[in-house]
């Protein structure tokens, strides 16, 4: 066999089928995305008693058709793509999401019936910005990371701290270190933080010093390390595209001086 035989055979076996390629079109991926809304509106109608005791069952058998028509699309897939259909994360991420709902939903497994609204999650791997997006924070998650790691210890020093100034007159807010590291994550998010100073402050004038520094060092600083992490990474997932448009730009240009050359040198052959 030549090697433009294996070559072939090679891209045949890595390009996907027409199954594949259909279920993978734009037009079926657009009526896959309005299904997978319109199957979250009715998740959603589901928890209304009202509108469930009034068209319950017909909720129920639109709910049923629909993950029909989303485990007919993953069969083809994977018929399509064969072996290669479990090489793709996105690919699995459905499998998940779409085995889930098969499970039973009765008795002991009733539990897994809250767990159907996660097929709406399935509109991340059907939209491709959004799978842009989270590709970006999962290349992002070893600098989360480090940064996690840094805001735990914050946590652990400022906590103990906390134990140790407030902890004796103020047990509901500071009583241990569990506790303290609970209330510090309040007080990390802004809401009530106000009224928690103000109040240790009546026994304690000088306990604004800790609160200020709690607030600036976490949540304007430690939180916004988060965000440049996450932006650098999608920053990163760009470049990689804006460099090899930028080279074939450049590589058509070189191939144009070369025909414009060759023609020259045809030019003057013909001549003489």
């Amino acid at each position: 066999m030549s090697e433009q035989e294996i070559a072939r055979n090679d891209a045949a076996a890595r390009s996907p089928g027409r199954l594949a390629e259909f279920v993978e079109s734009p037009k079926v991926q657009r009526l896959i995305v309005a299904l997978i809304l319109i199957n979250a509106l009715t998740l959603g109608l589901e928890t209304f008693p009202s509108v469930m005791a009034r068209a319950g069952g017909t909720l129920h058998l639109i709910d049923q058709i629909l993950l029909g028509v989303f485990v007919l699309e993953l069969a083809l897939k994977l018929a399509g793509h064969g072996r290669r259909f479990f090489t793709s994360a996105w690919n699995l991420f459905d499998a998940v999401v779409i085995g889930i709902a098969l499970l039973p939903s009765s008795g002991a497994f009733s539990v897994l019936r809250a767990l159907r609204v996660l097929r709406v999650l399935r509109l991340i791997s059907a939209i491709p910005k959004m799978r842009f997006v989270v590709e970006a924070l999962a290349r992002s998650l070893p600098g989360l990371s480090s940064i996690g790691f840094l805001l735990l210890v914050f946590f652990y020093v400022f906590a103990v701290m906390a134990t140790k100034l407030f902890g004796p007159q103020f047990p509901q807010w500071f009583g241990s270190l569990w506790g303290s590291m609970f209330s510090l994550f309040q007080i990390m998010t802004l809401e009530g933080w106000a009224e928690i100073a103000r109040e240790i402050m009546e026994q304690m004038p000088a306990a604004w010093l800790f609160f200020l520094a709690f607030i600036l060092l976490g949540t304007f600083t430690v939180l916004n390390l988060f965000i440049a992490v996450i932006v650098n990474a999608m920053q990163e997932s760009t470049t990689p595209v804006e460099h090899k448009a930028v080279a074939s730009s450049d590589d058509l240009k070189a191939l144009r001086e070369e025909v414009a050359a060759l023609r020259r040198v045809l030019e003057g052959d013909g001549r003489k």
